[in-house]
């Protein structure tokens, strides 16, 4: 799914170039470098001279490594879906990359939501470095109507045919494993519903065939794991249905940014029952109250520690949910080991990054 990310973003890069070139603008030529692809084809474009690079990190590595490319005059870094470069664990080769870097340079990292994992990488590559929030971090998008269900779990997927019903497709169904991805897609081909599904699973001719129909409007329905909870854009998606509601509350902010994009309103609906916990709860009671929709009485019930403390409060420090404390914080341990061990292994050696303003 990364290289389909970045063949969208180079995609829009290639439409503001052209737009610049007729009107009179400089000639300023673009490569993508992923892999997937003959890297003779990409240096070969290289050797014509590039201004602008969008690439996977582990590429643009290999690239610089075997000295194809130089960074020596390169002025901007750009780390799109910083978060999701972070899960997928390409820290490491990020910092490899800032090595090439000859000069100062100014880095920007995007992310929809602000967990400490972003903090800390920031405050550890990057020196001084500056938040600009456009809004909260981590809360919802405006132009999404939220809607919380509660259903049964043995009545989830006959509710889920009604839900169908809201809106006209394009729809965007997530699931949180891949086996639950197929049986809701299988269960809606039965249904006659026209539908594709994508997970981590499948390989890249499935992934792609899935994508391409649903955004082209040949399918209705899009049956995904969080794989498509982020990079990819669907700018016309009328309807996101979360039959699964994710353990962590930024994966639901992701999700439902899926819809309500370019200024268009869009619906999120959320099944939610006693299968999840009180704090994931918590958390999506404050962004519904944040955002001015309606709680469902489950919500409504719940006792909220945050109601008995100070309004400027805005959230856990360490996961970003506004729904608990630091002190109640499920993933407390784990942000502890990570402290622990950033503190023994300095991975990016005493002096920083070079070059990094």
């Amino acid at each position: 799914m990364l290289n389909r990310t970045h063949r969208q973003t180079f995609q829009l890069v290639q439409e503001f170039l052209g737009a610049m070139r007729e009107a009179g603008g400089p000639n300023i030529r673009a490569l993508l470098c992923t892999g997937g692809v003959a890297k003779k084809s990409q240096q070969d474009i290289v050797r014509k001279c590039v201004h602008i690079v969008v690439a996977t990190p582990g590429r643009l590595k290999d690239m610089l490594k075997s000295k194809i490319m130089k960074l020596d005059n390169c002025r901007y870094l750009t780390l799109d879906e910083a978060d999701r470069l972070l899960d997928l664990g390409f820290e490491d080769d990020i910092g490899e990359v800032f090595d090439y870097f000859k000069s100062q340079r100014q880095t920007l990292l995007f992310s929809a939501t602000m967990p400490i994992k972003i903090q800390n990488f920031a405050t550890r590559a990057l020196v001084k470095p500056v938040t600009v929030n456009v809004g909260r971090a981590g809360a919802a998008n405006l132009d999404v109507i939220q809607e919380v269900d509660y259903v049964k779990q043995e009545v989830k997927v006959v509710y889920l045919l009604q839900c169908l019903e809201k809106t006209a497709p394009p729809v965007l169904i997530f699931r949180e494993k891949k086996a639950d991805v197929e049986e809701i897609h299988e269960y809606l081909l039965l249904k006659g519903v026209e539908a594709v599904a994508v997970h981590g699973g499948k390989d890249h001719e499935e992934r792609e065939y899935a994508i391409s129909s649903f955004k082209s409007g040949k399918k209705d329905v899009l049956v995904a794991t969080d794989v498509a909870s982020k990079g990819l854009d669907f700018p016309d998606i009328q309807h996101v249905i979360n039959y699964d509601m994710p353990a962590e509350i930024e994966n639901y902010v992701h999700r439902i940014g899926r819809t309500g994009r370019c200024g268009k309103v869009g619906i999120a609906t959320t099944f939610i029952n006693k299968n999840q916990s009180e704090t994931t709860l918590l958390d999506l009671k404050h962004l519904l109250q944040e955002a001015k929709q309606k709680i469902p009485p489950m919500l409504a019930e719940l006792d909220d520690p945050m109601e008995h403390t100070s309004d400027e409060v805005e959230g856990c420090a360490i996961c970003g949910g506004p729904g608990h404390r630091v002190s109640d914080c499920p993933k407390q341990e784990q942000h502890k080991r990570r402290v622990m061990m950033s503190s023994r292994m300095d991975l990016y050696g005493s002096g920083g990054y070079k070059g990094e303003i």
